[in-house]
């Protein structure tokens, strides 16, 4: 059961789906990381001029997807690649009629029935009309080879100011997983891991925002300013710096 958690993205179309409709639609993923990665994505609309289009790989039934599709701005495009194959063939049908449901109109988003491994960037930007991401979202198969493949193939199309969150990092069915991303550190040393953002509960684990060291600090102070009552203030010490983490009771182990 989750908690019922005072969080706002500040985008009235997705806050009205957090509060009304999310946990209708099948999946894991959180109302309070959806609602900061809402926020996000409308920060970069309306105050920092970014535009481009939102991905994300593994959307299974539509819950995250369907939050980030009522983020577009004029113009834009979510892309959605899954297999379409688990749990059952019905799936892609179930993603369709719940973006249907919710107010996503179907010139808006694009449903690519893929397996991303399979997937080149030359393939990718065809698909997003040479325009750049501005937010991914990486949900899919949970392996350290598929994640580093999902990370490689977004990297280039990335916009100069984008974010990428990872879902499921720090899962302990999946301990090998954030493995892949500390690898991908070492290769692209200008990425820095912005946030940790906790789950309501311990269904699953949390999610990683990451972006360029060029906006870090501006995401960083906004992340600060919105959600001050979620931080936990002793942060993730990634040993060179430290990483925001926002949870939704944030507090320290108590000695026993």
């Amino acid at each position: 059961m989750a908690l019922a958690i005072d969080i706002a993205s500040g985008n009235p179309a997705v806050d009205r789906y957090l509060a009304e409709s999310y946990e209708q639609v099948r999946g894991m993923s959180s109302r309070f990381a959806a609602a900061i990665c809402g926020h996000l994505i409308r920060l970069q609309s309306e105050e920092l001029g970014i535009g481009g289009e939102l991905l994300e790989i593994g959307t299974f039934e539509g819950r995250f997807f369907i939050a980030l599709a009522l983020c577009l701005a004029p113009g834009e495009t979510a892309v959605g690649i899954d297999r379409f194959d688990w749990p059952d063939a019905g799936i892609e049908g179930r993603f369709l009629a719940n973006c249907a449901a919710h107010g996503i109109a179907r010139d808006r988003y694009l449903s690519w029935k893929a397996d991303s491994r399979e997937i080149t960037a030359d393939d990718l930007k065809d698909k997003l009309g040479n325009r750049p991401l501005r937010f991914v979202h990486i949900d899919s198969h949970h392996s350290r080879e598929c994640l580093t493949n999902d990370l490689e193939l977004v990297t280039p199309l990335l916009h100069r100011d984008g974010i990428i969150c990872l879902d499921d990092m720090l899962h302990p069915g999946y301990p090998m997983f954030a493995a892949a991303v500390f690898d991908y550190f070492s290769r692209h040393p200008d990425m820095r891991l912005l946030c940790i953002i906790d789950r309501e509960d311990i269904v699953a684990a949390p999610k990683f925002l990451i972006c360029r060291s060029n906006i870090y600090k501006r995401y960083e102070q906004d992340l600060l300013s919105a959600f001050a009552r979620f931080h936990f203030t002793l942060n993730a010490d990634m040993e060179t710096y430290f990483a925001l983490v926002l949870t939704p009771q944030p507090r320290l182990a108590e000695i026993g």
